[in-house]
């Protein structure tokens, strides 16, 4: 028994602090946070800003393309085909330097549709669109 003793005798207590379960806990409600955030500035409230007669930096430009279930396009409420998409586009981006696309398809309209405005904004250099869609209740 004082072999057994005398082994407990040599050992000091635990010095250093394991921080592998910190570190974890404090990665995990690091992105718990940040999901949260984007989550959050995504709800924010809709306002109408103020107009002023100068501005720093030109107002982006928003230009609207409409797809209907039978198969008809609009941009700006005016009926286009898909042949002459390409041409009002580049005309669009031409006339703003900023320019910002929505694209409002039926919901039992052609996805091939949705995705050829897509390619052809991008193709004419649009790159800030956006898919219109309405909130269910």
């Amino acid at each position: 028994m004082a072999s057994i003793m005398q082994g407990n005798r040599g050992r000091g207590g635990i010095v250093g602090i394991n921080v592998t379960p910190m570190v974890d806990v404090v990665l995990v409600l690091l992105v718990i946070m940040m999901v949260s955030a984007t989550y959050i500035v995504s709800q924010a409230l809709k306002v109408e800003l103020p107009k002023t007669a100068t501005s720093d930096e030109p107002v982006s430009r928003t230009y609207v393309v409409t797809l209907t279930k039978d198969g008809k396009m609009f941009f700006n409420d005016r009926p286009i085909s898909s042949q002459q998409l390409p041409g009002e586009l580049r005309a669009a981006k031409a006339s703003a330097k900023d320019v910002s696309l929505v694209i409002t398809a039926d919901e039992f309209a052609y996805h091939g549709q949705v995705v050829g405005v897509i390619d052809a904004a991008k193709l004419e250099g649009i790159t800030k669109f956006a898919i219109n869609v309405e909130r269910s209740k």
